[in-house]
């Protein structure tokens, strides 16, 4: 190589050779592909000979991280060029050194090439928690690539750990968390704030190198926690502690939660001399495991499992085959053993039953785990309202939340609704079949409308409808029924239009006459007659001399010879009264002729037309007039009319004397002690005998006469 090197010669710049050294780097800190670089490292070439100071510069000898040049301070010292970046090296990155050909030795040869190497800086783990004021992370720093990092994350007061997240994805739910390093690494620790009446469960790994835990959160008070712990290669687990006082020597601890915990899962490490037996629970809720720990080979080493309240152990598995099935196992120690023991949730069956309607179950299974939860909703029958629940669930609500932990029996208690029926009837009345203050669901009320007399049943309003009588009424909710009624329409000839002569109680052409104590309701007058007809009533003249007044007449009294107006007024009424009599006993319409022979004593007479060539006689045995309030009654009477002492006129059905007419063509005679009822038009005379009583009006063409009689206007 030198007799090459002095035959060829060095390069310079002005190509002038120089026979001796070309200059050479013979070794670079750090070196070619060098990893897990210091970030403060400076960067050195070391070369075969001295070299020309003045040729290094920024320019001859750069770092370069991809295409950013790095910027600074270049020196040179006893063949060493020496690179000191102004700034820390950015982590896990690859960093290009660059010494150029334009480097001289102290005889003006020139580096033959640029020399050219590469190097990566260590990784670095970056820690933060998240919300910032919810914890605090610790762990965080450069290390080498490959080795492995212990990282914890401990809550602040008020916040509970959930995961460690790495992009957003989820890379362990154990605040001591053990990782290998892959490059740089930003992991969050996730925490959130304990909601007040919840209790926070933190853990953490002593070391933290130990293993791993589960189960720290945030649960409300009451709750049942599970938290296990799983030891890392090379440890075993020892206890969990709290405040230094040892809790549990099982890797699956379970406890009631009541006040916030804070335990710690403390590991050891294994002694080279010895076996580890570790040991777990699976599920981790499902029991505890009492025997794990190092022991010396061929150790006799026994361990035990205890089911949980809802579980029931089945056996020990190692490597997913079964190796025993008695919860206490023994066995001679000689190589590490990872044992786990198992253990099956109890099953339990769940009955409910309903009477007036269904239950629905949430889920809907034929058996239930230990500890899951059953939502039921009882939902009444029409005609029903829900009561109680009774047997193993209590509760007026509905919905109840049952929890499985034995088999259980409810039942949902529900109760017939009692229904009202109220009936309005107006004119008419209804009769309920049953007749009951209550009615249950799907009870049938038959509802029987009667109308008073002189109306009709026309409908059912409200909670009924349509014309059918009897109606049949269903109760499937509280009723309010209306029976319409309506007037019916009038029966008998109608009216007689009285016209001035309806203001008088008794009036006649020629004169009226009283003996005894008798009274009337009502005016009384005479016309063509003249003041003086009218005796035995004690006659006051009033102050306008247009009438007069007497004790015994509620009204006025008027005479044909009384001042203006009177005697005009008088004379229209008398016409009135004429025509009236004329009209009626014309009346041809739907006419009874000759009814009884003209002894109508004893009989019920309807409303209508009733024509005799006789007279009609009354006795004692009396006469019924039945009807409604509008229905009218004439009497055509072609000789007397005679009602014999004590006969009595008697009206049923709602039938008024107002529209009662008994027309006749002789003379009108009421009995001692009669009650009569309805307006007489006669047309000779009226004859009143004592105690005679009267609803109704004398109207004479001749006189009338009173003996002690009482007449009231209808």
């Amino acid at each position: 190589m030198a007799a090459v090197v002095l035959l060829v010669g060095c390069k310079k710049d002005d190509y002038v050779e120089v026979i001796g050294l070309c200059p050479l780097v013979i070794s670079t800190s750090p070196e070619d592909l060098a990893t897990n670089v210091l970030l403060d490292k400076v960067v050195t070439a070391t070369f075969n000979e001295k070299m020309n100071a003045t040729t290094f510069t920024s320019a001859s000898y750069t770092l370069h991280q991809g295409t950013n040049a790095i910027a600074g301070v270049v020196t040179y010292k006893d063949s060493t060029v020496s690179f000191t970046p102004t700034a820390l090296l950015l982590p896990f990155m690859v960093y290009t050194g660059t010494v150029k050909s334009t480097v001289k030795d102290t005889r003006g040869n020139a580096l033959q090439t640029d020399y050219v190497w590469t190097f990566t800086t260590l990784p670095q783990l970056t820690l933060s928690p998240l919300p910032l004021s919810s914890g605090v992370t610790t762990g965080a720093g450069l290390f080498a690539q490959g080795s492995t990092v212990a990282i914890n994350a401990t809550p602040n007061t008020g916040f509970v750990f959930v995961n460690w997240t790495d992009n957003g994805a989820e890379v362990s739910t154990s605040a001591s968390y053990q990782l290998t390093m892959a490059g740089n690494k930003t992991l969050i620790a996730n925490f959130i704030p304990v909601v007040a009446g919840n209790f926070a469960v933190n853990l953490s790994a002593n070391p933290i190198a130990g293993g791993t835990t589960t189960g720290a959160g945030a649960f409300t008070a009451g709750s049942l926690v599970t938290v296990s712990t799983f030891p890392h290669i090379g440890y075993i687990f020892k206890n969990w502690t709290e405040n230094s006082t040892i809790v549990s020597t099982s890797s699956s601890y379970q406890f009631t939660l009541v006040a916030n915990r804070t335990l710690v899962a403390n590991y050891t490490v294994i002694p080279a001399s010895q076996f580890a037996v570790n040991l777990s629970a699976n599920p981790a809720a499902g029991g505890t495991t009492l025997g794990s720990g190092s022991f010396n080979a061929a150790s006799s080493v026994n361990v035990s499992a205890t089911a949980n309240v809802g579980y029931s152990f089945v056996n020990w598995t190692e490597n997913n085959a079964s190796v025993s099935t008695s919860a206490n196992y023994t066995f001679v120690l000689n190589a590490n053993r990872t044992l786990v023991a198992n253990f099956a949730v109890n099953t339990y069956t769940l009955n409910v039953t309903a009477v007036g309607g269904t239950v629905t179950k949430s889920p809907l299974l034929s058996n239930y785990s230990y500890g899951t939860t059953v939502t039921l909703i009882a939902t009444p029958s029409p005609g029903f309202v829900f009561a109680s629940w009774s047997g193993d669930a209590i509760g007026t609500n509905n919905t109840i939340d049952v929890s499985m932990t034995a088999n259980k029996n409810v039942t949902a208690n529900f109760t017939s609704v009692a229904y009202t029926l109220d009936v309005t009837a107006v004119n008419g009345s209804v009769v309920k079949n049953p007749s009951k203050a209550t009615y249950t669901f799907g009870d049938v009320v038959q509802l029987t409308a009667t109308p008073n007399l002189g109306y009709t049943f026309t409908s059912w309003s409200g909670d009924a409808s349509g014309t059918v009588n009897p109606y049949p009424l269903t109760m499937n909710d509280n009723k309010n029924v209306t029976a319409l009624f309506t007037l019916s329409p009038p029966l008998g000839p109608g009216v007689i239009d009285l016209g001035t002569a309806a203001d008088f109680t008794i009036m006649s052409k020629a004169g009226i006459s009283t003996t005894g104590l008798s009274s009337v309701t009502g005016n009384i007058g005479v016309s063509p007659s003249s003041a003086s007809s009218i005796t035995g009533f004690g006659l006051i003249m009033n102050v306008d001399g247009q009438s007069s007044h007497t004790p015994i007449v509620t009204g006025n009294v008027y005479a044909a010879d009384y001042a203006a107006p009177t005697p005009t007024k008088m004379t229209t009424a008398i016409s009135d009264m004429e025509t009236a009599f004329t009209t009626a006993n014309g009346l041809t319409n739907t006419v009874i002729v000759g009814l009884y022979a003209g002894d109508i004593s004893g009989r019920t007479l309807a409303p209508g037309l009733y024509k005799w060539s006789t007279g009609v006689l009354i006795t004692n045995a009396g006469v019924t007039l039945s009807g409604g309030p509008n229905d009218t009654w004439v009497f055509q009477i072609a000789q007397d009319l005679t009602v014999n002492n004590d006969a009595n006129i008697t009206l049923i059905g709602g039938a008024q004397a107002k529209n009662i007419f008994w027309i006749t063509a002789s003379q009108a005679t009421l009995g001692t002690n009669t009650n009569f009822s309805g307006n007489i038009l006669s047309q000779t005379l009226i004859s009143l005998n004592t105690g005679a009583k009267v609803k109704g009006r004398m109207l004479a063409q001749t006189a009338v006469t009173l003996n002690a009689a009482t007449v009231v206007l209808p």
